[in-house]
């Protein structure tokens, strides 16, 4: 018998019977081979990126995320018509359908064109209802000439990206509401609101959040006794109501841009108490560890040791609460909009275009004005999916 047999022999049965074993198939079930090789030179950021691919519903919603975004900042020039263009002959006109391919009433071919309207007025209601007439073709074209912007508010130009090529024939790819003007336009401009106050309004109340609550958390005393019962009192108050007392306080003589930055202050407000919560809690319990009390030995200030060695502790947390915000905040303003508390005409968001919905009577006979609360409901989503997946691609090991 040799040595190592005799060893061998020498073992207990039991030894190494509760150790899981890995086989080396099994590391490369999700990454693969070429992933393994890589990862020994992966930076914190190709790993990140990596882990956030895997999660596909997560990819697919960032990528509505940013096109939504693009909408936002190209939004005269996307949109068919300015938001405001009224055609009041045209009041709650459907949706036209764009076909392809087609000879107009002097038998030229056109490429795109929609169906023109025949509308016959009701004599108990007087409501209008709209057909298509199909012997009157209007031709549709990209980069059409149409009503005059300003690209980003310096750069005067009349075209957008589909229209009519006669600007003065209707186009509605998603109906007009109760004034005759563009739904699509309407619902474009509008996203440049109701998506600039999420992110505006989570700025705000992520700075206070981390500022209030690492204070509290950091040099707690009397200090955290203050701050934390402004949370409380904050937090007692029902939040419909404080909406109501915080609306109704704004005069009624500000226009658009005050009442915008009024509403986002409003949910800031609002916002900040959850997240300061959360924030003195981990600074709490990190103020305590060796390597937050070698920075401060070390003669870190206050500012470095929380922002270079405290806060990126739980960026997983604080990068899924980030993104998790910005949706409320899209609802919050919807809310206070629809209500009639939050912006009001001529301003334009998801909202304010939902006020319009309001009616059971128009809905039945327009239901194409609920149209801005399905880009709300997706949008949500979205963000939402987009949290979920930064969040486990941040902390791969905290679920």
């Amino acid at each position: 018998m040799t040595a190592a047999e005799s060893t061998d022999n020498r073992r207990p049965d039991h030894v190494g019977a509760d150790v899981d074993t890995i086989e080396p198939d099994d590391l490369t079930t999700d990454l693969g081979a070429a992933d393994l090789a890589a990862l020994p030179e992966a930076t914190p950021r190709q790993l990140f990126w990596r882990a956030f691919t895997k999660h596909k519903l997560a990819l697919l919603s960032l990528i509505l995320i940013v096109l939504v975004y693009l909408v936002v900042i190209f939004a005269e020039f996307l949109a068919p018509s300015t938001a405001e263009h009224v055609r009041s002959a045209y009041a709650l006109a459907p949706p036209q359908v764009v076909h392809f391919f087609g000879q107009d009433a002097n038998g030229h071919q056109v490429l795109m064109y929609v169906y023109g309207y025949s509308s016959t007025v009701d004599p108990q209601t007087n409501a209008i209802n709209y057909t298509a007439d199909h012997s009157q073709l209007i031709p549709v074209r990209f980069f059409a000439d149409g009503d005059q912007y300003r690209l980003f508010g310096l750069f005067p130009m009349n075209h957008h990206l589909i229209g009519p090529v006669d600007a003065n024939q209707p186009f509605f790819l998603l109906g007009s509401d109760v004034n005759g003007r563009d739904l699509l336009s309407r619902v474009i401009f509008g996203a440049r609101i109701s998506m600039s106050i999420g992110l505006v309004g989570v700025a705000i109340a992520f700075v206070l959040g981390i500022v209030l609550g690492g204070l509290s958390g950091y040099f707690g005393g009397r200090i955290d006794t203050v701050i934390q019962r402004l949370i409380e009192l904050l937090m007692s108050i029902p939040t419909l109501p404080l909406w109501l007392a915080l609306a109704a306080a704004m005069p009624l003589s500000w226009g658009a841009v005050s009442r915008y930055f009024a509403i986002t202050v409003i949910l800031a407000i609002v916002a900040w108490t959850g997240l300061a919560r959360v924030v003195r809690g981990r600074f709490l319990a990190l103020r305590g560890e060796e390597y937050v009390m070698a920075a401060q030995l070390d003669g870190n200030s206050v500012w470095r040791t929380t922002m270079r060695h405290m806060l990126p502790a739980f960026n997983s947390h604080l990068i899924a609460q980030l993104t998790l915000s910005v949706p409320a905040m899209i609802i919050a303003e919807t809310s206070l909009s629809f209500l009639g508390l939050g912006l009001t005409p001529p301003a334009v968001s998801w909202g304010v275009l939902l006020q319009a919905a309001s009616s059971i009577q128009v809905i039945s006979s327009a239901p194409w004005l609920l149209i801005p609360g399905l880009a709300v409901v997706i949008t949500v989503l979205a963000l939402n999916f987009l949290g979920d997946g930064l969040r486990d691609a941040a902390d791969p090991y905290g679920h």
